[in-house]
Formats: structure tokens, C-alpha cells, sequence
């Protein structure tokens, strides 16, 4: 049966339904806080850091920032709760959304949930820099859960502030949004307010701190439950003799499954068993999840921590922290300057997330047997290959796909090979590949032509895989390792010594390449997969000809524009508005979002549906004369140099 290109909508438990809303003020916003009503609450409501036991929740309010101001906001995203943005004025969302204002109806908790951390069981975890405000009926007559995330300190916070500042709270505020419209199921955002008050950090735990501004993420979901939440009941671990702080309570986490499964599943029938609805819940969530992580594979996303307390139980991305979107294809990308391990890796997430799976079922043994959960698993390397195989063909154009699947794998597999030994730009590959057409072979050497400009340079290879160390060092220490081979018998401390060795050896290889000779060799390797690509585009338009093989390509060509992004959040575009914004111009996190809110789109011109500027940015903007031009020609080149040397922790 031939793949049907279609435009994917979202589903309803994620996006909801957007209509118009004519709501003049937040005190409008209808509460409906039924997790609080149905779940265990503790009745302490101090922010004095401790372990929370037997409760699911503890009310905790935000603490007050001086001078909020609202660097910018998603108005699409405020309308899943009824807020026609054009009506409410941007010194109330900052008051509100800042936690400076308590609405009518809000009753403001920390949520108390546990994680493996880096493969390691933490114990109790919880948030530690989130409030949640309630839950909202919005205007489709879904409920949301809205959370402030950086808004102050909580029974979690340990030895933190419950802050966050502007460089991590733009980086979440526009990748939220920018998932969103990438169509990657997400948590939303729907505004970003900082603030006159300063937090000190240090930014790469290198012993340099400096003050930041305290800024404040609303985050909008159905629910922001997680893997984790289901863990607080976990007894100590055999590694790290941690427990959850409601060690053994199967009640509790009776009460917790049920109450997920009756409100955010209602797919899975009422009559079943109390079992047989928990097994299917496990179902429902591992396949989410394969789902999810497919969809980051096909467009470069890396998370960067994916422990058990940052996945979501909806299968939404969640908790946008070090994340990074590739630029040069590289499999053993990491976007997280901590994970010196490499564990949260590109290509070892769709692993993590399945480890992370087994973690669940042991945490809801007590209610429903790992004998019964953990076969599901199956399901989750069935669904997460047919759905990444539908989003490549896609991707690619392929229509045919009755027995092609081992084909099309291998022409998948040897595409990444080409992109990794080039160097090749992930999300300009593509476009690029938009523009072969099958039955002009001519077209294949102005494609080649274009693919190798999206190549990095052997000088650019080279500072990608040089080595922290010098030839002396390392071989001083591999001696070391030979004469002592216990030394390094903890596998952490083998993983970042072994990259450091492969780097050593490819940098070595590359050092006699010139640049002629690179642009040589990625041309030949284009060549030869183009010609493979050609040969299995032709058996899409097999006997067509004419008007119709000319419709075909044209139709193929579309496909592929609205599966391939033209834009996304790269990290040195994210960086070039956390920049301005920290010198008080808003402009650019504004101009951002316009774009990533448009990410297929190939026309340049603001549209009638773009987001109203707030007045800071604005005023801001008027003042510095920054904001350049609305295009997104700016982001379709390769990215700068500079961009290579970013690290974000």
C-alpha cells in the first residue's frame, strides 16, 4: 500500500482545540485543581527543604521577584486557557506569571516525584524550581495544568534557590514552542517573564559565578506526571541503598496509577480488570514513548537528561534543559557538557528511553507484576522502528513501501554513513535532497553541488575531534593502564577516556587532509548515494509519464517540504537572543519565536497571525535598532564557526 502524505494533526490530549476567547483578565480562569482533590497532599505549606512522605503533593507559593517584565509570549499557546492575548495587557501576565499575583481558584503545589539520575536511583528528587498553579479549564473545555517553573523555593528545592534565570529560561520558552510546531508532541510555554531579582550561578561549575537575572517559565501541560512519580514509593536500591520517600505505600501508588489512567487515558477501557487497565496503561506509555523518541531522531534533537524524573508519562518532551538540535551529523552528538559518559547521546536515546520503560515497570510492580509489563517492551521496538521507517520515508519522499523495507533501511543507514563522513548539515541535508528530481538526471550535480556546501570543513573536522590531551599524555597513560588495569575499572571513568583516545586517532588521520582533497572526497560519496536515491525515486514514478510524472514529482516535492524543517532551534540562535536579552533587548526572542512558529514555511514575510510584540521588547528594540530582517534565509545557511565551540551544561 503506498504511504499517503498527509499533514499529521495533533492529538487532542496534547494540543487541544483552539478557539476564539474573549477572556479581559486572568482572574477569569477557570481552576478545576482535580489532582489536588483526588491525590495525597501534605498539609505542611512550608518551602523548608525536606522528604515528603506518603503524598503526591505539597502546597508551597511562589516566592515574589522585584520589577517583573515579560520578555515575550506565545499567544497561541495562553489560548488553550481562554486568554485572548489582545486583551490582556503584559504588565498582568508579568504580575501573574511572574508568581507575584495569586489568581482566584489557584492553589499553588510542588510536585513530589523520585528518578534514576545518569542510571543511578536518586531518591527523592521532586520540584525543585516549579510551582504548579492549578489546573485550568481552557477553552476547548480541556483541563491544563499551568506550572511556574523558576518561581522560588519549595520542600524540594534541597540546597538550590528555586530559581532560574534568562539563558535557560529563553532556551526552554522557545523550544518548547518551537517542538510544538515541528509537530514533536511537547509541554507548552506560554510566556517568559524575568525580573530585577539577581541569583548568583555558575554557569560551567568552573568556579566563575556571576549574578543573573531570575526569570520565570510558564509551562503548560494536561498533566506534568512522569516516570518518576510512580518511583516515590520505590524501597532502597540495591546500588545506591536510596528509597522513595513513601517506601512500600501501595495504596498511595494505587491511588496515583488509577487516577492517571481514569484521567489521561480514556482509551483504555472501563470494563477491563483493575490489572488488565494497568497493563494497558504500560502499553500506551511505552508506545508514546517510542513514538516520541522516533520523532526527535528524525529532525537531530538530543535531550540531553533523559533520567526517569524528565520523561513524561503522556510521552511529551519534557524539561528543557542542555538540549540541542545537531548541526553536522554526528551519532555520538552530546548536547550535555556534563555527560561525560555519553550516555544520553543521540543515537544511544532510543536505548535510554527503553531502559527508562524498564524503570517504570519495576516501580509499579507492586501494582500490577513485571511479568505482565515488561513483555510490552516488544511493542516498544516495533512501534518505535515502523513509526522512525514512516517519518524517514516521508522525509525522503518515498512513496512505494510494499516490500521495501529492508531496502529502504539500508538506503537510510548508508544516507547517515554519508552525512556522518561528510560532516553534512542535519536539517539542510534534506532540504537539499528536496530538490532531486528522478526523471532529469542533470539535476544530481546541482544537487551535489549543494550538498557539499552543507559540509563542514577538514579544519572544522579537525576542532570537532581534538583531543583534550596531548600524544604524550594519553600514551603516558594508556602505560598507566597496562601496568595497572584496576585503576580504571569503573566504567565512568573508561568512556570519557576512550573518546579521548578515538579523538586523538581521528585527529591524527585528518592531519594530512587538505581542503581540495575533503571537497573531493564528499563530492564522490554524494555522488554515489545520489545515485542510489535516484534509482529508488524511480521506482515511485514507474510508468508514469508526461503531466503525470511531472504531478508526481511536484506532489513528492511538497511531501517532503512539510516533513523537512527549514528552521530549527539551533543553539547558536537560541544564543544570539539570550545575548540581546541579557542586554535588556527582547526583540530577538521575539523575532525567534515568530520563526520557529513557522518552521516549513518557505515564505519570509511576517503573516497576519504573528505574535504581538510586548511592549518591552518593543520599546527595547526601538532603542537599539536590532531587530534585522524577518527571514528565514538567515538560519538556512550552514551555521557559523562559532557555533561549534557553544556548551551548554
Amino acid at each position: 500500500m503506498p504511504l499517503t502524505f498527509i499533514t499529521r494533526k495533533p492529538s487532542l490530549v496534547v494540543y487541544g482545540i483552539r478557539r476564539a476567547a474573549q477572556m479581559s483578565s486572568l482572574n477569569e480562569l477557570r481552576f478545576d485543581n482535580l489532582q489536588l482533590s483526588s491525590l495525597p497532599v501534605e498539609a505542611k505549606d512550608t518551602v523548608q527543604s525536606r522528604a515528603v512522605p506518603n503524598a503526591c503533593f505539597s502546597l508551597v507559593k511562589p516566592t515574589p521577584v522585584e520589577n517583573p517584565v515579560l520578555v515575550c509570549a506565545a499567544n497561541n499557546a495562553l489560548e488553550l486557557l481562554g486568554v485572548n492575548r489582545s486583551l490582556v495587557k503584559d504588565e498582568e501576565l508579568a504580575e501573574v506569571f511572574s508568581g507575584n499575583q495569586l489568581l482566584p481558584g489557584s492553589k499553588p503545589a510542588g510536585h513530589c516525584y523520585c528518578g534514576h539520575q545518569f542510571g543511578y536511583f536518586s531518591g527523592q528528587l521532586g520540584d525543585g524550581a516549579a510551582i504548579s498553579l492549578g489546573e485550568v479549564i481552557g477553552a476547548s473545555e480541556q483541563r491544563w495544568e499551568i506550572q511556574l517553573k523558576g518561581a522560588g523555593l519549595t520542600p524540594f528545592s534541597r540546597t538550590a534557590d528555586g530559581r532560574k534565570v534568562l539563558r535557560s529560561s529563553i532556551r526552554e520558552f522557545l523550544c518548547s514552542e518551537a517542538m510544538h510546531h515541528l509537530r514533536i508532541p511537547t509541554t507548552r510555554a506560554g510566556t517568559c517573564v524575568t525580573s530585577d531579582t539577581w541569583v548568583l550561578r555558575d554557569k560551567f561549575y568552573d568556579g566563575k559565578s556571576a549574578n543573573e537575572r531570575s526569570t520565570i517559565v510558564l509551562r503548560i501541560s494536561p498533566t506534568f506526571l512522569r516516570f518518576g512519580s510512580f518511583q516515590v514509593c520505590r524501597e532502597a536500591d540495591e546500588c545506591t541503598g536510596r528509597a522513595g520517600p513513601s517506601p512500600g505505600n501501595v495504596e498511595l501508588l494505587e491511588k496515583l496509577t488509577d487516577f492517571t489512567i481514569n484521567t489521561y487515558f480514556p482509551q483504555i477501557p472501563a470494563g477491563l480488570s483493575a490489572e488488565e487497565r494497568r497493563v494497558a496503561f504500560f502499553r500506551e506509555v511505552t508506545e508514546s514513548t517510542a513514538r516520541l523518541v522516533a520523532e526527535w531522531q528524525c529532525v537531530g534533537f538530543c535531550h540531553g537528561v533523559l533520567n526517569t524524573d524528565n520523561m513524561s508519562i503522556l510521552g511529551l518532551t519534557i524539561d528543557y534543559g542542555p538540549f540541542g538540535f545537531m548541526d553536522a551529523f554526528d551519532p555520538d552528538f552530546i548536547c550535555n557538557s556534563s555527560d561525560e559518559e555519553g550516555r544520553y547521546s543521540y543515537k544511544k536515546q532510543p536505548e535510554m528511553c527503553r531502559w527508562n520503560l524498564e524503570k517504570l515497570a519495576e516501580a509499579l510492580d507492586p501494582v500490577v507484576s513485571e511479568e505482565k509489563t515488561l513483555p510490552m517492551l516488544d511493542r516498544y521496538d516495533e512501534v518505535y522502528r515502523t513509526h522512525y521507517m514512516e517519518r524517514m520515508r516521508q522525509k525522503l519522499g518515498l512513496k512505494k513501501t510494499d516490500g521495501m523495507d529492508d531496502d529502504d533501511d539500508s538506503l537510510i543507514e548508508s544516507l547517515f554513513e554519508t552525512m556522518q563522513k561528510t560532516g553534512a548539515d542535519f536539517t539542510n541535508t534534506f532540504l537539499v535532497l528536496a530538490t532531486v528530481k528522478a526523471s532529469a538526471e542533470e539535476s544530481m550535480d546541482r544537487c551535489v553541488a549543494e550538498l557539499v556546501k552543507q559540509c563542514i570543513s577538514i579544519a572544522e573536522m579537525r576542532e570537532k575531534c581534538k583531543p583534550n590531551m596531548s600524544r604524550g599524555q594519553l600514551a603516558q597513560l594508556l602505560q598507566l593502564i597496562q601496568l595497572q588495569p584496576g585503576l580504571f575499572g569503573d566504567s565512568r571513568a573508561m568512556g570519557p577516556l576512550k573518546r579521548e583516545m578515538d579523538n586523538a586517532q581521528k585527529h591524527a588521520t585528518l592531519e594530512s587532509v587538505s581542503e581540495e582533497s575533503k571537497q573531493t572526497e564528499d563530492k564522490q560519496q554524494w555522488t554515489h548515494w545520489l545515485q542510489a536515491y535516484r534509482k529508488r525515486l524511480l521506482l515511485d514514478v514507474e510508468g508514469l509519464e508526461g503531466t503525470e510524472l511531472t504531478k508526481a514529482e511536484q506532489d513528492r516535492e511538497i511531501a517532503m517540504a512539510s516533513s523537512n524543517p527549514r528552521v530549527v532551534l539551533r543553539n547558536y540562535i537560541a544564543q544570539q537572543a539570550i545575548t540581546k536579552a541579557e542586554a535588556g533587548d527582547y526583540s530577538e526572542v521575539q523575532r525567534v519565536l515568530e520563526l520557529v512558529q513557522r518552521p516549513f514555511d518557505p515564505d519570509t514575510e511576517p503573516d497576519d497571525a504573528r505574535e504581538e510584540v510586548p511592549a518591552a521588547a518593543a520599546a527595547a528594540a526601538a532603542a537599539t535598532a536590532s531587530i534585522t530582517c524577518r527571514s528565514f534565509e538567515d538560519f538556512l545557511k550552514r551555521p557559523p564557526t562559532w557555533a561549534a565551540g557553544l556548551k551548554v551544561s
